[in-house]
């Protein structure tokens, strides 16, 4: 996509030395680069959105997992405590 850019922009430069036909030409198949180009960015971006998009249930799910992991350990632990402490009195 750069290498387009870069292209695009040397053959832009090099309109003042062309005849108007070959100018008009040049500047066509810039612009479709660029066109090409931004066309390209747009569609990464909405791969990288539907992705996240798709992730998203699949965090959150594993983020409530490791609460209830979380909380369990804590329950687990004053349960142990609670025993010892029956114990020793």
């Amino acid at each position: 996509m750069k290498t387009r850019l870069i292209l695009a922009a040397a053959a832009t430069l090099a309109l003042a030395a062309c005849s108007q036909k070959t100018g008009d030409a040049t500047a066509d198949a810039a612009n479709s680069a660029m066109n090409d180009a931004a066309a390209d960015t747009n569609a990464a971006i909405d791969a990288s959105d539907n992705a996240a998009y798709a992730a998203s249930p699949g965090l959150h799910d594993a983020g409530n997992a490791i609460g209830n992991a979380a909380d369990a350990t804590g329950n687990a632990l004053t349960a142990a405590g609670n025993s010892v402490d029956n114990a020793t009195h």
